[in-house]
């Protein structure tokens, strides 16, 4: 097994990569109750889309440890799930049945282009300054998910889209006392220090009634007939439905694409070029994972942001993906007991991860504005349109174009006028919700 994943040349053990895949599924365990719920909404039942999420997390993820040999988790996305149901289904009006069809086809698209090596040849043509954008870009939106999760930071109040939350909670105070511990047990290189934090404090909760630990420990997971191979294709495959199709391409293409090099920069899995090695293999474990949603009936999977929580914890190979998809194997049986961690846990260890991946920010050519504009454009918007598809898109739209009126055509090549013109699409077509 060690030399399968190359233990000596990632410089890991076992303790590591078992700490990291642990604390990556902690991380992500919420997806499990999250994105059902949302599904809902466009009328996938919950319950059956409960067992597809988690199945799919599963496939995804041990592709991804197998095949890929990367500390990357593989979920439907979240973003996505949201435009399906409350975009394609509430306001279009479309059947749940005919996006799981889009799905199908999108995904289908995903393999045949990273089996031709296309999306490689394209992920390549990224320039440096966007590929460290996404880095931090990433970093922010975990910490803004994060303080979201902990109650430090609330959402939508007249006026303002975001304010201080009730600190004198029993989460916020919990978090806090969390960041603390996991800063401290950092500041002191304590090994496993992320997960130490994330379990003291949910022992914490327990002990002050903030969470409570469920009144049964097994379940049975609930059945997939309701969902299972119940796409529509056909109903896909219409004219009015072709931007659906499009953005949900699109916006998987740029998630994985930002996600897989924003958290291996994190992982030290770039080369002396800013690439990932092999990158086809883990955009092929996401484009199977995507079509397998489909036919399993949840929406779009592919490599979670979370995964620099098990990074920063020691993860560096697939080994640690076997291990989150052996916990979420777990949760069909154990679902009430491992989805009792708090979100003052798992919050404040998204909050230390974002901090830390924020170092990128120190190499952008600040000097350079036809490089710094796009990548500070990508940043924010990652980080304040809680999508990080526009955030990049931004950044493949701005990119060529400023470098075109600043007389620097020479320097832009192929595949970054095919980022910009699928940027542009995406903007384009995006069916936004009417005000």
């Amino acid at each position: 097994m060690k030399k399968y994943f190359d233990f000596a040349g990632h410089g890991t053990t076992y303790q590591k990569e078992i700490l990291g895949g642990i604390t990556t599924f902690f991380a992500m365990a919420y997806i499990i109750v999250v994105n059902p719920a949302i599904l809902a909404n466009g009328g996938i039942p919950k319950e059956a889309n409960f067992t597809a999420t988690i199945l799919v997390t599963i496939i995804g993820t041990l592709l991804m440890g197998l095949y890929a040999k990367r500390p990357f988790a593989i979920a439907p996305y979240m973003g996505e799930n949201a435009f399906i149901a409350f975009t394609v289904c509430i306001s279009m009006g479309y059947t749940w049945n005919q996006a799981l069809g889009a799905l199908f086809i999108s995904g289908l698209i995903f393999v045949i282009i990273t089996a031709l090596r296309i999306r490689g040849w394209i992920t390549k043509a990224i320039p440096d300054s966007l590929k460290r954008s996404f880095a931090a870009g990433i970093g922010l939106f975990i910490i803004f998910v994060g303080l979201n999760e902990t109650g430090i930071v609330r959402l939508g109040i007249p006026g303002a889209p975001v304010k201080i939350g009730d600190l004198s909670s029993a989460g916020s105070l919990l978090a806090i006392f969390c960041l603390l511990l996991i800063s401290i047990l950092m500041i002191r290189r304590v090994a496993a220090s992320i997960m130490i934090g994330l379990l003291v404090t949910t022992a914490a909760a327990f002990v002050a009634g903030h969470a409570r630990l469920p009144d049964s420990f097994l379940s049975l997971p609930p059945s997939l007939e309701p969902v299972l191979f119940k796409l529509d294709i056909g109903g896909a495959l219409s004219l009015n439905f072709l931007p659906v199709i499009l953005v949900l391409f699109i916006m998987a293409f740029v998630d994985t694409m930002g996600t897989l090099i924003g958290v291996s920069a994190r992982a030290g899995l770039l080369d002396a070029d800013n690439n990932l090695p092999q990158i086809e293999k883990p955009m092929m474990a996401d484009a199977l994972a995507t079509v397998a949603a489909s036919l399993l009936g949840t929406s779009t999977a592919g490599a979670y942001i979370e995964s620099a929580a098990g990074i920063e914890a020691g993860a560096r190979t697939g080994f640690a993906s076997i291990v989150t998809a052996a916990m979420f194997l777990l949760c069909l049986f154990l679902a009430p007991l491992l989805v009792a961690v708090p979100p003052a846990a798992y919050g404040a260890a998204l909050i230390v991860v974002g901090f830390l991946m924020l170092a990128p920010l120190k190499n952008l050519p600040f000097d350079d504005y036809t490089e710094l504009f796009p990548a500070m454009a990508t940043i924010c918007m990652i980080s304040f349109t809680y999508n990080i598809g526009f955030g990049m898109a931004s950044g493949f739209v701005l990119y060529p174009i400023l470098k075109l009126i600043s007389g620097k055509s020479k320097e832009l090549g192929i595949g970054i006028w095919i980022l910009f013109v699928l940027s542009l699409m995406l903007f384009i077509f995006y069916p936004y919700a009417k005000t």
